[in-house]
């Protein structure tokens, strides 16, 4: 067996990123999902920082590997490639599936409890791109596609939330010794 080169880390994330922009979903669109799941808990969040967290969330192997197995999966179907019962399962978006969340979820599990809980959450309410993705017609199969930004969001919410907590213990530290350091001053 010859010996095979590792696939570069760039090409895979271009490949998956390029993938999500094929099939309709643009970084800004997750973006939106993760601001809206974390404005609530800081005033100080801004759009860009979301960006940020989703496109170092695109940085991880596990994330797009699962975007390229999903979403192959999505195309074979809308071609009518897969075997059948498969075909008709994935095509149809069958309820009882279940495999869509289980690759999705299981990309979301390096982000804790909080990436785990903003899965469901944003699977069972469909937000943003996320319903856009769900109901989409015109042949377009999406049943990993919508799980997978639900996973993407979540992670990055998940990191944002993480990262407005060590602010704001930070912040607090920060005062803490400047108020020692002006009593200790006089």
């Amino acid at each position: 067996m010859k010996y095979k080169e590792p696939v570069h880390c760039h090409i895979v994330e271009k490949a998956a990123r390029d993938l999500l922009v094929e099939r309709g979903v643009q970084i800004i669109d997750i973006a939106e999902i993760v601001y809206k799941m974390q404005v609530e808990y800081t005033d100080t969040l801004t759009l860009e920082e979301c960006i940020e967290s989703v496109d170092r969330v695109l940085e991880k192997r596990e994330i797009q590997h699962a975007i390229l197995v999903g979403v192959e999966l999505d195309k074979l179907a809308e071609q009518g490639k897969l075997s059948e019962p498969l075909q008709s399962i994935v095509a149809m978006d069958e309820g009882l599936f279940g495999v869509d969340e289980t690759i999705a979820i299981g990309s979301v599990f390096g982000y804790g409890s909080i990436a785990v809980t903003t899965f469901g959450f944003l699977d069972k309410q469909k937000t943003g791109i996320i319903k856009e993705l769900d109901t989409k017609g015109g042949g377009q199969v999406n049943t990993f596609l919508d799980d997978l930004v639900c996973s993407v969001a979540a992670n990055a919410s998940s990191r944002l939330a993480h990262r407005i907590r060590d602010r704001q213990e930070k912040l607090r530290e920060d005062e803490i010794l400047r108020r020692d350091r002006e009593e200790m001053m006089g």
